[in-house]
């Protein structure tokens, strides 16, 4: 079974998912000697080597009961990431029809035919492992992911600490429209069936966990406090903390309570962030195993989290989970800018998911540059309870129209409707996308 990821239909995936399950019991992974582990005595972990060194066991150190599902190779924990053109075709080659709405979709295991991704380098020194592979595209057969895959990974008490990096060099150079990546993609074993996340608008405040329902297709969860755990019948398991992500695909399916790591049943978790994965981009990320009880992967996430404030971005070398609408920029790297180019009629910019409040989040500070034809910019916002873009959430600002860079000021509590906890912002410019047009932007925060 290979994992949901939000793109253009999660639910048509989905359906994919459930055709293709049977053909993918029979590329069962079969672990044996290409394994290596670090042990600190609270938790183990081991990669396949022969699997592009995904992590395929996760567990309390001396219990052997092993949290992650190896069932084929679109499981395990593992990197995966996503772009177009979609159907993504090479050299004649067409994807498997169950997966061909995936487009190009390296995975760090290897392809939905049975081929193993290419291990590059490994080291385990004991404290650290560390490998680098050239993945797979899993809708293809045996074609190599146009990138490299890196992973670091360190014990820390009853955690795993996973660093993530993704190195392209694809000879297709679009800039293709932003996609939700799987930061990282994780599978458990059937015993793990109980889903629980902090979806509320007062993240650590020790409020009621929510369990989320054992849905196949997969629910989408907003996890406020960054973090979904998979959970035993005794509410022992596995979390998933990611500090820059709190959107995260969760389920399960299958016969909930039992199964081994080779079994169908499963639980997933996948932390999601859209971002564009420019055709030489160095793309990175990290992410967090905690096993233990829900309370004990809770107090790890309170703490290592920083503090609470309203968001603040400068654009000294990513993109800093910003995408577009209408529009392109200049591509990577980023070097101290956006630098956005409309492409067709009211082209958009779009924030990262996060949570503040207004009333702390009331002053919006942009360092920017405009020359797009029009003396306003309409910013929108989502909130808690409204989470989507409407005319009644948004206002206009004035903007100098002359090419040069200004630092704004927009006083957002201006609008009655600025209230509550903001998650999202978006600004549309009122521009047809006429050659010459741009938006620079150093930085943008909240005060």
């Amino acid at each position: 079974m290979k994992r949901v990821q939000i793109i253009t239909s999660v639910h048509l995936i989905a359906l994919m998912i459930c055709m293709h399950l049977q053909v993918c019991q029979s590329q069962a992974v079969k672990p044996g000697d290409h394994l290596s582990y670090l042990d600190n005595g609270k938790v183990r972990l081991g990669v396949d080597l022969n699997l592009g060194g995904s992590i395929i066991y996760f567990a309390r150190s001396g219990n052997h009961r092993n949290m992650v599902n190896y069932a084929d190779r679109g499981r395990e924990i593992q990197m995966s990431d996503y772009s177009g053109p979609i159907p993504y075709l090479v050299d004649g080659k067409k994807p498997d029809k169950t997966w061909a709405g995936l487009g190009w979709n390296p995975i760090q295991c290897g392809d939905v035919a049975g081929n193993s991704s290419k291990l590059l380098a490994f080291h385990n020194t004991g404290k650290e492992i560390y490998v680098k592979c050239i993945p797979m595209q899993w809708p293809l057969d045996n074609v190599p992911g146009s990138c490299t895959f890196e992973c670091w990974i360190t014990l820390k008490g009853n955690a795993a600490n996973i660093r993530c990096r993704v190195v392209n060099h694809r000879k297709d150079h679009t800039q293709y429209p932003a996609r939700g990546q799987e930061l990282p993609a994780v599978y458990t074993n059937g015993p793990w069936y109980r889903i629980f996340s902090y979806t509320g608008d007062k993240p650590f405040t020790n409020g009621p966990l929510t369990r989320v329902p054992t849905s196949f297709p997969w629910s989408h969860v907003r996890g406020t406090e960054h973090w979904v755990a998979l959970v035993d019948k005794s509410n022992n398991g596995l979390g998933v903390f990611t500090p820059d992500c709190e959107g995260y695909g969760a389920g399960f399916f299958g016969s909930p309570g039992k199964g081994s790591s080779a079994d169908s049943a499963t639980g997933y978790i996948g932390p999601t962030c859209p971002d564009i994965l420019d055709h030489n981009i160095i793309y990175q990320y990290h992410y967090t195993l905690i096993a233990g009880s829900l309370e004990e992967i809770r107090q790890y996430v309170y703490r290592h989290s920083p503090p609470q404030s309203p968001p603040s971005f400068t654009f000294n070398r990513d993109r800093q989970h910003w995408y577009y609408l209408n529009a392109h920029d200049t591509g990577w790297p980023i070097r101290g800018e956006l630098n956005i180019i409309p492409d067709t009629n009211n082209p958009a910019i779009l924030s990262p998911t996060g949570l503040w409040s207004a009333t702390s989040g009331s002053i919006l500070t942009v360092d920017a540059s405009f020359k797009i034809g029009a003396k306003q910019l309409r910013i929108f916002w989502e909130r808690f309870n409204s989470p989507s873009f409407t005319i009644l959430n948004s206002n206009t600002f004035p903007i100098f129209d002359d090419g040069k860079f200004h630092v704004y000021h927009f006083n957002m509590a201006s609008s009655k409707e600025y209230y509550g906890e903001i998650t999202k912002v978006e600004f549309m410019m009122n521009t047809d996308g006429k050659a010459g047009d741009y938006v620079r932007i150093k930085s943008i925060s909240f005060k």
